[in-house]
């Protein structure tokens, strides 16, 4: 018999070698409009060109590589036109709009990445932003661009909990940021009201946003760091929406327990993180996004659940437990006895 022996080729390696490209040329393409003017129908080049006010060498570079990626296709004669991913998620008048996070790659994420080495070497972030002093402005600009990724995934959370029918009162929104989380607890039930808790640089963000979807009545705003900030009491549901990534292990156990102290009896804690499998083989983006907080905080990383639902268990949480999102990742649930 003879052994089959795989080939091995350096394919892979070369694509992530060029992995910087595609989301530089989609944040290009989203600040030239291409995708908004595409959403009124096919456009040859020069019509591309005439609506964005782009070159016609520069359009046709990224346009290309859009075709090659899948995110734009071409017409049988030629013109250019969007895919059906695309449509769902790159054009900017649409509520599913995912473009906002991409519009940060050049300008706020990939330059502390190419510090990458340096700080494997020392341990040491290029910046903290989980703290006041350096992450506040960081926040402004990021939050609102981000909604649209926890919105459907915050409306999921709201429908399986059935506020409304729980007769609940009262949520905490921590570390509310653009308050996506509180905003859609609020549209699930009338007669909730919600503590919406950030730094106080980013509250008025918060408020900004709140007032577009007209709840601020419905809105107590408390500003401070989680850990020195007012929570109040008795709430029946807390939500914490992608925030204990960049808290580390002790201040997350410390959030949890001081979250456990602000919910009634029979409250419900609701998590929503980048989860990692228990022996950090995967998934890529929860493991990527782990190296994002090393360079980025002084302490974050991401975990899986078996580590959060620890931490819930020490700080008397109970029935710890997953629901699944359209969103990257679970929400992780437990209760207050």
């Amino acid at each position: 018999m003879t052994e089959v022996t795989k080939t091995v080729t350096p394919e892979r390696i070369m694509q992530m070698a060029w992995g910087y490209a595609p989301p530089l040329i989609l944040e290009s393409a989203i600040r030239h409009k291409v995708f908004d003017v595409l959403d009124a129908g096919p456009k040859m080049l020069d019509q591309l060109s005439e609506a964005t006010g782009a070159s016609r060498r520069g359009l046709r570079a990224i346009a290309d590589a859009l075709v090659g990626l899948e995110l734009l296709a071409r017409t049988p004669d030629g013109a250019y036109t969007l895919t059906p991913e695309s449509a769902a998620f790159l054009v900017s008048s649409k509520p599913s709009f995912q473009g906002g996070m991409i519009k940060h790659t050049s300008n706020q994420l990939m330059p502390v990445w190419l510090n990458l080495a340096e700080v494997v070497k020392t341990g040491k972030p290029v910046t903290a932003v989980n703290e006041e002093g350096q992450g506040a402005a960081f926040f402004q600009e990021l939050v609102p661009d981000i909604f649209p990724m926890s919105y459907p995934a915050a409306q999921e959370l709201a429908a399986h909990l059935g506020l409304e029918a729980n007769a609940a009162t009262s949520a905490l929104d921590l570390a509310a940021g653009s308050g996506v989380w509180g905003i859609a607890l609020a549209q699930s039930a009338p007669s909730l009201r919600v503590t919406a808790v950030d730094w106080p640089e980013v509250i008025p963000v918060t408020q900004k946003i709140v007032a577009r979807f007209g709840l601020t009545d419905r809105f107590t705003f408390s500003g401070g760091d989680l850990m020195s900030a007012d929570f109040g009491t008795g709430h029946n549901v807390a939500t914490l929406g992608h925030i204990l990534h960049s808290e580390g292990v002790t201040r997350s156990k410390s959030l949890l327990a001081k979250t456990f102290a602000a919910l009634a009896s029979g409250g419900t804690i609701a998590i929503q993180e980048f989860l990692v499998a228990p022996d950090r083989t995967g998934p890529p983006m929860g493991l990527i996004f782990a190296v994002n907080m090393l360079v980025n905080t002084d302490a974050g990383d991401t975990f899986s659940f078996e580590e959060i639902s620890g931490w819930l268990s020490e700080a008397g949480f109970v029935n710890a437990r997953t629901i699944p999102t359209h969103g990257p990742s679970p929400i992780i649930l437990a209760n207050k006895p």
